[in-house]
């Protein structure tokens, strides 16, 4: 695949990086704390005229949804031919985001913030933040096929960047709803993008192996 070596170099920064922070949480969490803070008092400073918006938007990344939408997707793109596309969305939803990220959770125990009132009701762990994990993993995922929605160039940029600025700002909401620290969504990001950039390309290759195969059956 074009570009295959890029992805990989790419993934292996931002895989370092999440090992990085994985061990400051782990072994100094204590030097996270000016990050934080500075940060969370900054998107405080919208409250509370977004708090209607926050509210609504972090509702699509919440388990209920995530799955809802996981299997609509897989659906979709299984009875359109689109196999491989199912097979790695469906993979990626259910190994990382719902073991892998689940299982860093019951690894680093990290409780969550108290700086600000709690809007919505959490009891998981906080370290890495689950709904910046599956955010960036589905949404990620669609920004990565979009041309299998939109044939023309300018519909599927922007359709991309409508996706990625939920992504976005569904990492925001955790922190303004006072559930997560910045470095929680920060290495939920840095997870499920690691993710995606190690195996894209082999999607890519999987499915163009797929697609020619289907080809010649069709002949």
């Amino acid at each position: 695949m074009k570009n295959k070596s890029l992805y990989q170099l790419i993934g292996s920064f931002t895989l370092l990086f999440f090992a990085a922070l994985c061990y400051i949480v782990r072994f100094y969490p204590e030097t996270l704390a000016g990050f934080d803070r500075g940060i969370i008092q900054a998107v405080h400073q919208l409250y509370p005229q977004l708090n209607g918006y926050f509210l609504w938007v972090t509702k699509f990344a919440n388990p209920t949804t995530i799955v809802l939408l996981t299997l609509v997707f897989t659906g979709l793109f299984y009875f359109n031919k689109q196999k491989i596309t199912a097979l790695w969305l469906v993979t990626t939803m259910a190994l990382v985001s719902g073991v892998g990220n689940h299982l860093l959770k019951l690894f680093f125990q990290r409780e969550r913030p108290t700086l600000l009132p709690h809007m919505v009701v959490e009891h998981s762990f906080s370290f890495p933040s689950g709904h910046s994990t599956a955010s960036t993993l589905l949404y990620g995922t669609l920004i990565a096929v979009m041309a299998l929605f939109f044939k023309e160039k300018t519909p599927r940029l922007i359709a991309q960047l409508i996706a990625g600025l939920l992504i976005f700002s569904i990492m925001i909401s955790r922190i303004y709803l006072g559930v997560h620290y910045p470095s929680d969504v920060l290495g939920g990001m840095l997870f499920g993008s690691s993710w995606l950039l190690f195996t894209y390309p082999y999607y890519k290759q999987k499915k163009l192996a797929y697609d020619l195969k289907a080809i010649r059956r069709n002949r």
